[in-house]
Formats: structure tokens, C-alpha cells, sequence
């Protein structure tokens, strides 16, 4: 842990989300050095029991997404509880959470109800879709976005039938656009004093994602050719096999295809039409990816390696899992940390992989237990020793 402020030192940020969308948001934030107050229900966010754990409530993709976070637990469906939110938010320069429309609309969670006290708030919500189409209210989880947004249908190309691809692509694309707008809004706040709301819908943002490359022919009105980039689109585009593993291997300038041509032996490719510039390889991408699939597996891994690094040609391993923990890329920019957490002993940690010059992003606190911050928050927020106790009395709080 450093004493280093961050470059949000002094911003304070408070955090009604759940699972990993929200919460990976809110820990960069706290990365950065806000000062982010976890909201949690009495039974906490589900993630807390997500993954091998130690404790109760300590659960592996817990620590990886609530690290610089202190938790307040407040049920919500008392008017108590609402109240003291209120209270706490009145402290705040950002308020995020990830509930529908209408939930967040029936707990009193609305922009208007928090900035009427605190006008230069920004008020963050994410949910699945814009609030003003026909899904806005309804539930959206990542597999729901993967689907809704082509990427499932785009894994027909290496599958029988739509798959979703094994991590959680939407979540943690549109966790990035949950960030990046807070962001954006607090700096617009520098300029000009006032607060404001903003929305973040995971559909809208995936199929924004998505259509980057995709929309391709629909980019025009009317479209004058199909949709999708035709060089992803192709079985072809895999990590070859060598004569003894596996490599990802990508000549992508002219000067890297004239390279290429030259370690394989087949120097008269130079000239050959379909291989001539990018426009023509994207043209032909099938019998471009075939032809290096069938090049890639005539010489070992590190023969390859060795030949491609040397002509600056991209090429790398295929990792897996276990691999990144000793990459020694990883290893030599000591991106991974371990560190003594209280009661969960040593745990694994990636260091924040943004880095600034002066004001550097780091761990100073460690996951916290359920409530554990509750008191101290409240009594910050300006209830009174024999408030917060009576919100303990009749279960509004717990510690």
C-alpha cells in the first residue's frame, strides 16, 4: 500500500451496484483514490459468496472487484434506510447503481430525489437498456447482452450454433463505459459547478462494441454489401498449430506479408494478387489463413518464435489460465501483487494496469467484511452515536 494520493484523491463515490459491472467500475474508481462506500443489502452482494472462499463472505471474484472500498450495509425497503442513503449521498460527488428503472424508481433512488440536497452530484445508473425503449425494465445479466447483441451468433463461425463466448464480455465492456462516463462527468463538473445524470445501458453498448467492425456494408443507406468483417468472419482465424504447441500469429503490414514470405520460403507470394495489399487479403482472408495455418505447422513453437520476433512480426503463445501467473511480461512489470489481507490471509491481486506518472492508482484498503464500515460512514454522513445505534437496534444497519 502507498500514501501516494490518487487522481481522484478528495472524490467521494457512492456504490448501489451488484455483481461485476458496477463493482469492477467502482474499485477503478477507487483505485484511482475515491473514496468508494459500498451500499449493501443485510444478506450483501452476491458476488460475496461467488467462487472458492475461505470465510463466509469473502469469496474469490468478491476480492477481485471490491479492493479500496469501505461497506455500509442499509436495507433498503425500510424508510429508514432510504433516509440515511439520502443522508450519505449529501456527502458525495458520484452516486452509481445498476437497478431497472422501475426498482430503482420504487426504492426512491431517483436523480431528482439526491440532487434537490446535492445539485453537483453525478448520478450514474447502468442497467440493460435504454429507458426509453420497450426493454427498459427488463432483466439483463451477461449472457442476456451477449445474446441480444450478435456476439453470441457471431461464434457460429468456429461453432454448430450460437455460444457465448467464456468470460464476461458485456459486463465488463460496458463496466469501461460506466467508468469512462463518471469520468467524463466530473470533469465536465470542474468546468462548469453542475452535477447531472447519466445513463449506461449494456445493450446499446455492446452493439456499439460490436458494430465497429461489423455494421461494414450496413455503414451505408442502403447497404451496398453484407454485414460483418469478412476477415474475422472465417474458421481460418484460430492460433495455428506448430509441429509441438500452438501460436497466435498475425502478419498484418505489407512489410510484415513480404517478411513472411521470405522465412517460409515462398518468396513468388510477393506478387501473388491475393496477397498483394490489405484490402486483397481481407478479400481472400480464407486461403490467406489457410495458407498460414499450413505454413505455421512445418517448424516447431520456438523455431517460429524465434524467426517471427526477429523480423518484428506480431507472434505470441497461447496461455492459458494458469500461465499468466508466472508470464514473465506480467512477472517483470509486477502486475500481479500478493498481499496479507486480515482475515483471508494471502491473497492474489492485479496491480490497476493504468498507470500515472504522479498520482499513481493503487491498493489502500483491502476488501472489506460485510458492514464493516457502516458505523464510521454513518456517523460521517451526520447521524448521531445514538441514531446509528438505533439502526442497529431494529436491523436497518448490521456491522
Amino acid at each position: 500500500m502507498i500514501n501516494v494520493p490518487g487522481t481522484l484523491d478528495g472524490i467521494r463515490v457512492v456504490d448501489l451496484t451488484t455483481v461485476i459491472l458496477g463493482p469492477w467500475a467502482a474499485q477503478t474508481l477507487g483505485d484511482m483514490g475515491a473514496d468508494v462506500i459500498k451500499i449493501e443489502t443485510p444478506q450483501g452482494d452476491v458476488t460475496r459468496n461467488m467462487g472458492p472462499k475461505k470465510n463466509p463472505g469473502m469469496a474469490a471474484v468478491f476480492l477481485s472487484t471490491n479492493r479500496n472500498k469501505r461497506s455500509v450495509v442499509l436495507d433498503l425497503r425500510t424508510r429508514e434506510g432510504k433516509d440515511a442513503l439520502l443522508k450519505i449521498v449529501d456527502t458525495a460527488d458520484v452516486f452509481m447503481h445498476n437497478m431497472r428503472p422501475k426498482i430503482a424508481e420504487k426504492l426512491e433512488l431517483s436523480y431528482e430525489r439526491f440532487s434537490a440536497n446535492n445539485p453537483s452530484l453525478i448520478y450514474c445508473a447502468a442497467y440493460g437498456f435504454r429507458a426509453d425503449g420497450p426493454r427498459a425494465n427488463d432483466p439483463a445479466y451477461d449472457d442476456i447482452i451477449q445474446a441480444a447483441s450478435g456476439i453470441a451468433s457471431l461464434q457460429t463461425v468456429v461453432s454448430d450454433q450460437p455460444r457465448f463466448v467464456p468470460t464476461i464480455v458485456a459486463d465488463k465492456t460496458t463496466s469501461y463505459n460506466f467508468l469512462s462516463s463518471i469520468l467524463s462527468a466530473l470533469f465536465c463538473r470542474e468546468r462548469t459547478g453542475n452535477g447531472q445524470s447519466v445513463e449506461v445501458p449494456m445493450f446499446e453498448s455492446l452493439v456499439d462494441n460490436v458494430m465497429i467492425e461489423h455494421l461494414y456494408g450496413a455503414a451505408f443507406e442502403p447497404p451496398i454489401a453484407d454485414m460483418g468483417y469478412a476477415r474475422l468472419l472465417n474458421t481460418g482465424r484460430r492460433p495455428y498449430a506448430t509441429k509441438d504447441g500452438f501460436l497466435a500469429v498475425l502478419p498484418y503490414s505489407d512489410e510484415n506479408w513480404r517478411r513472411m514470405f521470405e522465412i517460409a520460403g515462398q518468396q513468388e507470394l510477393k506478387d501473388d494478387p491475393r496477397f498483394s495489399s490489405n484490402a486483397a487479403r481481407v478479400d481472400n482472408a480464407q486461403e490467406v489463413y489457410d495458407w498460414l495455418g499450413e505454413v505455421i505447422a512445418t517448424r516447431t513453437t520456438a523455431e517460429w518464435k524465434t524467426a517471427l520476433t526477429e523480423a518484428a512480426i506480431p507472434v505470441t503463445e497461447v496461455n492459458s489460465l494458469e500461465d499468466l501467473l508466472s508470464d514473465e511480461q506480467l512477472v517483470a512489470s509486477s502486475f500481479w501483487k500478493i498481499e496479507d489481507h486480515p482475515s483471508e490471509g494471502k491473497i492474489r491481486m492485479t496491480d490497476p494496469p493504468i498507470r500515472f506518472s504522479n498520482n499513481p492508482s493503487s491498493l489502500r484498503r483491502m476488501q472489506p467484511k460485510l458492514g464493516e464500515h457502516s458505523r464510521e460512514v454513518l456517523i460521517e454522513a451526520g447521524h448521531t452515536s445514538d441514531q446509528v445505534q438505533k439502526l442497529f437496534d431494529t436491523g436497518v444497519t448490521l456491522e
